[in-house]
């Protein structure tokens, strides 16, 4: 027995220990096309509805202005949660809080869907945005870390075409569901493809011994700590900056008491966070890494792109239906070229990016997209539809080439332990 216990534990010493393997085992594009689907899913979910508030207001007997509150409150819901994705995936593990995001909104989807009155399909649609404003943080870290530095352009490029084509896609797809058949539809399409992502996720997307490695050693060293302040503090100032840039116009800016008193709000949480966060041993959102410049430079880029792309896919179909008279399909329609321009442009990118260069290409990308506004702004009440959709068609093909380099310029400068609170 002696002899045989010791042959045991020789056996034992020799084997090397298991460890995961740092890069997943299954193919790669299958994960992209996976966290893709559910990027696709929640972008859409952010314009498919714009242009189905005014029946969304008929059919739950409320008017046009209390039916905006189907949008802010999403809006609301993402911006706080959105900053704090980071730390919540090394809290929670990255896959269970990516996959924790994806069900809730689904099932929320499927509870907006059934609302019976406008208190409830705001209060759901609150829980939505909680669960759709933590997906694209976590779902391009699961990018990096799944592809190589040298194809992880390729990635980017795919996860680059559901950024920009689902947003436009939205507003012609709602506004044909809506049209067609009812406003509770455009939340029931969610369910199915939330479904599908959850099956694919459970399956293909699993945490990297990295991140497995520095979640335990904080949980060993107690750095992974809950920072109430700093999430209060930001819930607090997002919550009450998005409400003053949502309902601002509609109140009269600062002439509303209302809207004075949030902007006040705002402002004070907002700076007492930035104070509070900088100085923090493990805080929510990791400001100090705006001290590597390109990273702070990409960010700058970030917001110009997303500002112009949804402020444009927000506001183009509403002023099409309530200043020209559009239907909701017909509005929708209009953003669909343009759409349809980048999807094309997608695959050239990565191609293009190492022969032309990010510098040059990022000008001329934001050039394109800049004229592609003048154009806009030079439009009357006697502009058809053929010069909404060139103006459409102009912008998206300076938007096309910009998200890939971008994003290999925030992260490619970043040590890869600083790659999850970057996402933030």
């Amino acid at each position: 027995m002696a002899a045989l216990s010791a042959a045991r534990a020789a056996r034992n010493v020799a084997a090397p220990a298991q460890t995961l393997p740092t890069r997943p085992t299954h193919n790669p594009w299958a994960i992209a096309l996976t966290v893709t689907m559910a990027t696709f899913m929640e972008l859409l979910d952010t314009s498919i509805s714009n242009v189905s508030l005014r029946h969304i207001a008929g059919g739950l007997g409320t008017s046009y202005d209390e039916s905006t509150w189907v949008l802010t409150s999403y809006l609301v819901a993402n911006a706080i949660i959105l900053p704090m994705s980071a730390w919540l995936s090394r809290a929670f593990g990255r896959r269970r809080y990516y996959m924790m995001c994806v069900a809730l909104f689904t099932v929320t989807s499927l509870l907006c869907g059934f609302a019976p009155n406008l208190g409830m399909l705001i209060f759901f649609r609150v829980l939505q945005g909680i669960g759709g404003g933590g997906l694209a943080p976590v779902e391009q870290e699961i990018l990096v870390d799944t592809f190589p530095k040298e194809k992880l352009g390729g990635a980017f490029a795919l996860y680059s075409m559901a950024i920009v084509t689902a947003p436009a896609i939205g507003p012609p797809l709602g506004g044909w569901i809506t049209d067609s058949f009812s406003w509770r539809w455009v939340f029931f399409i969610n369910v199915p493809i939330g479904l599908l992502s959850l099956l694919l996720s459970s399956r293909l997307v699993h945490d990297p011994v990295e991140f497995i490695e520095e979640r335990k050693q904080a949980r060993r060293g107690g750095r992974l700590r809950i920072d109430y302040i700093g999430i209060s503090l930001i819930a607090i100032g997002f919550a009450c900056l998005e409400v003053v840039l949502d309902r601002g116009e509609r109140e009269d800016w600062l002439e509303s008491h209302f809207i004075a008193a949030f902007l006040a709000i705002a402002a004070v949480a907002i700076a007492i966070a930035i104070w509070w966060e900088w100085h923090h041993d493990d805080p929510v959102v990791e400001l100090t890494l705006l001290r590597e410049r390109n990273f702070a430079i990409s960010n700058i880029y970030y917001f110009l792109f997303a500002f112009g792309l949804f402020g444009s896919t927000v506001l183009i179909p509403e002023m099409l239906q309530t200043l020209f008279g559009y239907t909701a399909t017909a509005a929708g329609l209009v953003l669909g070229p343009g759409a349809a321009v980048i999807t094309l442009l997608a695959p050239f990118v990565v191609r293009i990016v190492p022969r032309i260069g990010a510098k040059r290409l990022l000008a001329a990308s934001f050039t394109i997209a800049v004229l592609s506004f003048f154009y806009y702004g030079g439009m009357t009440a006697e502009t058809g539809y053929f010069h909404f959709t060139l103006a459409r068609c102009l912008q998206g093909f300076g938007y096309a080439f910009i998200f890939v380099p971008v994003s290999q310029l925030a992260y490619s400068y970043l040590p890869r332990n600083k790659i999850t609170r970057a996402r933030a």
